[in-house]
């Protein structure tokens, strides 16, 4: 079983792959990343399904690394006999989806092997496979793959097996198309076209980039990560392109994050307009306002990658899990908690984008944003599941009542600000009214600091956030212990924990990592109360984190030195490239004041 970090992504702006260093494609869904995978060795065995393609009998490969500003995979080993390069990448989307492989002779003559085990719907069905005149075809259903290549093939136990010689300078491509079984088949893809135009076209977006500093390099790869996890026909951007790998080893909470977190959209915007991504933050907006739309009283924290809202949660018992870690899950059954942030995180995303927009952008959304807070009026005094979906009993989270009042102010703002129509006097009041009843029941005075939810003593890291949306200053005193508080008990290894499950009573057997998010977090709010040396420090630790190519999962293990979750993690590389920036420009700063581009 290979480690959660020794996964790379590659992807097509619909759906991902996820490599080893091994060199085993190990999880694939197609045609979206919502869809069944038609590799899904990730969670069970080879068994379940795979696409290995590397020298006969190696192990892990000997180094490897994305083009530069792309992201296309180069994968290399060397071995007695020579060395080879396998360059794995999927086009950018057009009438079909691809994944290509091009095997290329660095030095000496190597043997290569080549396993091809495809299984549509999470590893359970075993299509039926045929020679034609498009290469291979695999058809089971709705699903049709058709596999090219020059090199050998051979069928072996319900699999495609290709043993071949390669040579230094010798290259041997292969490809993989998906389409739809009911419809012709597609054309064959040119592999070395598709190679230039792939690396033509992520070249020129990571240069649209205005990021620069010391941390240029970490920042670009968070943000062609976050490309890769964007569904481009909507604009929706996917929590993680991964389901069910486990923040417990072993243990049940595993989740599947093949969807699109409400939660996000604060981060996302600021991370994407910082760094001049106009049209990806624009794409998000809207696929933010086509979400919510409709009632504001059934306000989801998720949704699918269209707008979808129904999210049923279902196991696969026929897959083992990662580490035997089950059930494996699809869908979210979250979805329909009541998260009362949320209001606030929307309101202050959308916020965000009329402030860093030309004068009168994003008036159309002012409707929406008007119907989210006057259900909001009604509701934030209500107990509720809180940003980390705890599944135990509703509560009176202090964070969900300070986004409360950032949705009130951030409201306030766009009368005060923009001119825009509504109730001014009575969102101004509101806004008091909370802040009071935050200082006066989110605090614990005995331990100078700010509690997870009312009458509780246990600490949560969503409290970092409170300077962030601009609730109180980064140096008043009660952030300042807030801080201290959390540094003291809610870390392992200097990391931060989301909370502490078994005390905090989230419903769940088991505990889990420290959360990547949340020490980011903390490097932001060190930084805000001017303890810069320290920040620095643990914003170089956590970039230590980082696999070998750069990706962050969603959580840390300190004592088995390991990641943990789905991977890559869209909200570990949110806050990566928020911190960097201010590290960069030496302070923090606030939610509804966009980010300024470093010069």
């Amino acid at each position: 079983m290979s480690d959660i970090s020794d996964y790379a992504l590659v992807g097509d702006l619909h759906t991902a792959a996820m490599i080893s260093t091994s060199g085993s494609i190990d999880w694939m869904c197609l045609p979206r990343f919502d869809s069944p995978a038609c590799f899904a060795a990730l969670l069970d065995t080879p068994a379940a399904g795979r696409w290995l393609l590397a020298p006969a009998g190696a192990q892990k490969c000997t180094r490897r690394r994305y083009r530069p500003g792309t992201l296309i995979l180069e994968t290399e080993w060397e071995t007695a006999q020579g060395s080879v390069k396998v360059t794995d990448f999927m086009p950018i989307r057009d009438d079909a989806a691809d994944m290509v492989r091009i095997v290329e002779g660095s030095t000496g003559t190597v043997q290569m092997y080549g396993e091809l085990c495809l299984r549509f719907d999470y590893g359970r069905i075993v299509p039926w496979v045929r020679r034609g005149e498009h290469g291979l075809s695999a058809i089971a259903g709705p699903d049709a793959a058709y596999f090219n290549t020059a090199a050998p093939l051979e069928g072996r136990d319900m699999r495609t097996i290709s043993e071949f010689t390669v040579r230094a300078g010798e290259q041997v491509p292969f490809v993989l198309r998906w389409f739809p079984s009911s419809k012709p088949a597609p054309r064959k893809t040119d592999s070395h076209q598709a190679l230039q135009v792939t690396e033509d076209y992520w070249q020129r977006w990571s240069s649209r980039s205005r990021i620069d500093g010391e941390y240029k390099d970490a920042v670009e790869r968070s943000l062609i990560t976050l490309k890769g996890l964007i569904y481009a026909p909507t604009g929706g951007i996917v929590a993680a392109p991964t389901t069910s790998l486990p923040e417990d080893p072993g243990g049940t909470r595993n989740w599947d994050y093949r969807f699109c977190w409400l939660r996000d959209a604060t981060l996302t915007l600021q991370s994407l307009l910082a760094a001049g991504y106009v049209d990806e933050a624009a794409a998000w907006r809207e696929w933010l306002l086509r979400a919510v739309a409709g009632d504001p009283a059934d306000l989801q924290i998720m949704y699918g990658i269209d707008g979808t809202r129904r999210l049923p949660e279902t196991e696969l018992p026929w897959l083992a899990g990662f580490e035997g870690s089950k059930p494996v899950r699809t869908g979210n059954a979250a979805a329909p908690q009541l998260q009362l942030d949320v209001w606030g995180e929307v309101l202050d995303g959308l916020s965000l984008t009329r402030a860093a927009g030309p004068a009168g952008a994003g008036d159309d959304s002012w409707d929406i944003q008007v119907a989210l807070m006057e259900y909001l009026e009604g509701a934030w005094d209500q107990p509720d599941n809180g940003l980390w979906e705890m599944r135990g009993p509703r509560r009176h989270n202090t964070h969900s009542k300070v986004m409360a009042w950032v949705a009130a102010d951030r409201m306030v703002k766009g009368v005060q600000h923009y001119g825009l129509p509504g109730p001014v006097d009575r969102w101004s009041a509101l806004r008091d009214t909370i802040h009071k009843d935050v200082m006066a029941h989110g605090f614990d005075s005995d331990r100078n600091t700010f509690v997870q939810s009312y009458g509780s003593k246990e600490l949560d890291a969503s409290l970092l956030l409170i300077p962030r949306v601009g609730f109180l200053p980064h140096d008043h005193p009660r952030v300042v212990g807030t801080v201290d508080a959390i540094q003291k008990h809610l870390t392992e290894d200097g990391f931060v924990l989301r909370y502490r499950p078994q005390a905090s009573n989230d419903g769940l057997p088991g505990t889990e990592g420290v959360f990547l998010a949340c020490s980011f977090w903390l490097v932001d709010a060190l930084l805000g109360i001017g303890r810069q040396h320290e920040a620095e420090e643990l914003f170089e630790r956590l970039l230590g984190l980082r696999n070998d190519v750069g990706l962050l999962s969603e959580e840390w293990d300190p004592k088995h030195q390991r990641q943990l979750g789905n991977t890559p993690q869209a909200f570990s590389h949110f806050p990566l490239i928020h911190c960097a920036l201010q590290l960069h420009q030496g302070r923090s700063k606030q939610s509804n004041k966009p980010i300024p581009s470093p010069t």
